[in-house]
């Protein structure tokens, strides 16, 4: 780690010493004319609005090389002190997969039977979800995302991160973005509780799983829900 890394460093000692501010030109910065300047920020926002959420899936396979730019471009994301508190885990193996099915059924099975309140029941109903979670194993690529409460380093010496929820959140955004772009789609599933997969992907206890993307082409015939996003003047305030 060093000025492009964490804020802290590892002297030859092992020891967490905070490294010196370095700062350079901004790189890479593109200023437009005011015109295309709208023109791009309305041609993003109609690309974007094309994403939907998909639960049926293809299980064609997708270039790995393409996930792997989906995630640096996830790694770019703005995070607390720099830290960078997050692990994406790439899951392809179909056993492993399966392994994931069988026990985020399990949990999803007590939730819609047992532990979901009416009034949460009645929210999901309009979008079709139940116990059932073929996606995860055909699907060809799960991405496990992972949040870091803390850093160890080499020392075994535990390092504090901040604002992990909010800093994986963003990054995630990126990522599910970055898979649109690339002409495939996605779907956020969060089982609860997620500690089986600390154990499946044989993660260490200082990272927590955050959610599991599924990702893929969509199944021929593959159908959504019909709905629609609030306007503007409901999620925006100037002032």
């Amino acid at each position: 780690m060093g000025a492009t890394g964490s804020l802290y460093a590892v002297n030859k000692n092992n020891a967490a010493t905070m490294s010196q501010p370095e700062f350079v030109p901004l790189p890479g910065y593109r200023e437009y004319p005011v015109d295309e300047m709208r023109q791009r920020a309305a041609e993003f926002y109609e690309e974007i609005r094309r994403r939907r959420t998909v639960r049926e899936f293809s299980a064609r396979p997708v270039p790995r090389e393409v996930i792997e730019d989906c995630l640096r471009a996830a790694g770019t994301a703005p995070n607390g002190a720099n830290m960078q508190p997050w692990h994406f885990v790439v899951v392809s193996d179909p056993a492993t997969k399966l392994r994931i099915r069988v026990e985020a059924e399990k949990e999803e099975l007590d939730f819609y039977h047992h532990k979901a309140p009416k009034e949460w029941l009645d929210a999901l109903a309009p979008l079709g979800t139940n116990e059932h979670k073929p996606f995860l194993e055909v699907a060809p690529y799960l991405i496990v995302i992972f949040g870091e409460a803390y850093g160890v380093l080499p020392d075994r010496r535990r390092v504090k991160n901040y604002y992990t929820q909010e800093s994986v959140g963003i990054a995630t955004g990126i990522l599910i973005t970055a898979i649109h772009r690339a002409g495939l789609v996605s779907l956020t599933h969060t089982p609860s509780p997620m500690k089986f997969l600390n154990e499946i992907l044989g993660r260490p206890s200082n990272e927590r799983p955050f959610l599991i993307l599924v990702i893929g082409y969509p199944a021929e015939g593959a159908a959504v829900p019909s709905i629609s996003k609030k306007p503007l003047e409901e999620i925006a305030t100037f002032v």
